[in-house]
């Protein structure tokens, strides 16, 4: 029995932290679907814009919200995982029912769900609301990204020791049990050590999907355990944008390479577990419901005392230096899904140039989503890389912390001010430790990294430079467009 309750243990360890291997993970994209034209680009002063390129909307599929929500949070887009039993011990369970789930669902954390593989065995796996659902002052909110997750962590080491546990307590890899887990065993191998990052709170979505890219047959979906090409050990981290920012984009990604079809990428969260081509058809009429229920998400309201003098001072400054990129706001909004260059923004580089630098394994995923099942049929997923990055809508822009396209900034106030920013820097992770002040994360300059929760800006892909159009603003107007920013 002892032997038994060692083994449930380490399976709970090993979903401890689990955060969604998904497109999934970074859709803050979205474009108009009565829009068919592309978006004006404005007219940008010389000294402040070199390069942008305006992408235009591109028709989408839509659904019933309400439908939507519900796939979200019980439907069974992953189709393999720990048999429940197992799960509910080895974790624990959770009562706190955050989602308001019922049945098995009620018992477990908001970022699980409880499903029938096709076998009919009852499985546990991870949800979208693993990297799409927060909490911001103790306040949980669907659709802000998840800030905190841990992906410093090889959620393979243990994999050998829970598939063991499984085997064991369901008699063997005979089992429909096995059988259930079988597939969520090999997409964990495949990732763990693929998906490290160098701090908490970064994620690895770009490297997560590149990884079961690899281990899947472009066309029919189906899993392969050597991989079609060789994927690197390198993970270029990325920060997980709001959902409710999706209705206003035209395309997915800080990036912006995901074009056409939202839906289809959608779908991109199952290639952790399901067996082939046929689960995706499946689970694709079902995607319009869920970007329907995303459309419909608002971002959340600051929640604090708000000066109206400064902030009134504080539009005109927001008009002058920010519209131009990021839109206006109110109630004749325009925002012009502006993608900008490197040499423009200056932002750290490396996850543009992942997808802009010819190599084998660049052209392999690619073509793997233009011209598979993804990017194929009635409608289909387009992957263009032109290189820069998005110049996100600012609603809710006070919950989004930490700030940029790899999360290095953290605070509003170090992201209009580019001087301020430091080279190392450590938070608490706790959601009630919010700098009302600079708009952000309260945090401990460092002098070095000194663990998994400091982050370290002079690594590859972790950088804090670029964005320096604040720098030119006084303290008064900085300190105005601080105030002005969290009205929006």
């Amino acid at each position: 029995m002892k032997k038994h309750l060692n083994i449930l243990v380490l399976i709970g360890l090993l979903f401890l932290g689990y955060a969604c291997s998904s497109d999934s993970n970074e859709y803050e994209s979205v474009p108009n679907p009565d829009e068919e034209t592309p978006t004006p680009q404005p007219e940008l002063a010389p000294d402040e814009i070199i390069e942008v390129n305006a992408i235009p909307a591109s028709p989408q599929r839509l659904g019933d919200a309400e439908k939507g929500y519900e796939f979200l949070i019980t439907g069974n887009y992953m189709s393999s995982g720990v048999p429940y039993d197992a799960f509910v011990q080895g974790s624990g369970g959770d009562n706190t029912n955050l989602l308001q789930r019922t049945g098995d669902n009620a018992n477990i954390a908001y970022e699980y769900t409880a499903v029938n593989a096709a076998n009919g065995v009852r499985i546990v796996s991870p949800n979208c609301m693993s990297c799409h659902a927060s909490f911001i002052n103790d306040e949980f909110v669907v659709g802000l990204g998840n800030h905190a997750a841990d992906f410093t962590i090889n959620r393979a080491d243990n994999i050998g020791l829970v598939s063991a546990g499984v085997s064991l307590l369901y008699g063997g890899q005979e089992s429909d049990e096995w059988e259930a887990y079988d597939q969520f065993r090999k997409s964990i191998e495949a990732i763990g050590p693929k998906t490290l990052t160098e701090t908490r709170g970064a994620n690895p979505a770009d490297k997560i999907t590149r990884v079961l890219a690899a281990h899947r047959d472009k066309n029919t979906l189906e899993w392969t355990d050597s991989p079609y090409v060789n994927v690197s050990d390198e993970v270029i981290p990325t920060d997980v944008p709001a959902w409710w920012l999706l209705k206003k984009k035209n395309a997915l990604f800080y990036h912006g390479i995901g074009r056409k079809d939202f839906c289809k990428s959608f779908i991109g969260s199952a290639l952790l577990t399901l067996d082939d081509q046929t689960k995706a058809e499946e689970l694709d009429p079902k995607m319009p419901d869920i970007l329907a229920y995303i459309y419909s998400i608002e971002a959340p309201a600051y929640p604090f005392e708000i000066d109206a003098d400064l902030a009134a001072e504080g539009k005109p400054v927001f008009e002058e230096n920010c519209v131009k990129c990021h839109g206006s706001y109110g109630e004749n909004e325009e925002y012009p899904n502006l993608l900008v260059a490197l040499k423009t923004i200056g932002t750290d580089a490396a996850l543009s140039d992942l997808y802009t630098t010819p190599s084998d394994v660049n052209d392999y995923f690619l073509d793997w989503f233009n011209s598979g099942w993804f990017g194929t049929g009635a409608a289909g997923l387009e992957f263009n890389a032109e290189g820069g990055y998005i110049a996100p809508p600012l609603d809710g822009v006070w919950a989004t912390a930490p700030y940029f396209h790899n999360g290095s900034v953290a605070t509003i106030a170090e992201v209009l001010d580019s001087s301020k920013r430091p080279t190392y820097w450590s938070r608490s992770f706790n959601s009630t430790d919010y700098d009302k002040e600079n708009l952000g994360w309260n945090y401990t300059e460092e002098t070095s990294k000194i663990d998994k929760e400091t982050y370290d800006t002079s690594l590859k892909g972790y950088g804090n430079g670029g964005h320096t159009f604040g720098d030119k603003l006084t303290d008064q107007q900085r300190l105005a467009l601080l105030e002005y920013v969290k009205t929006l």
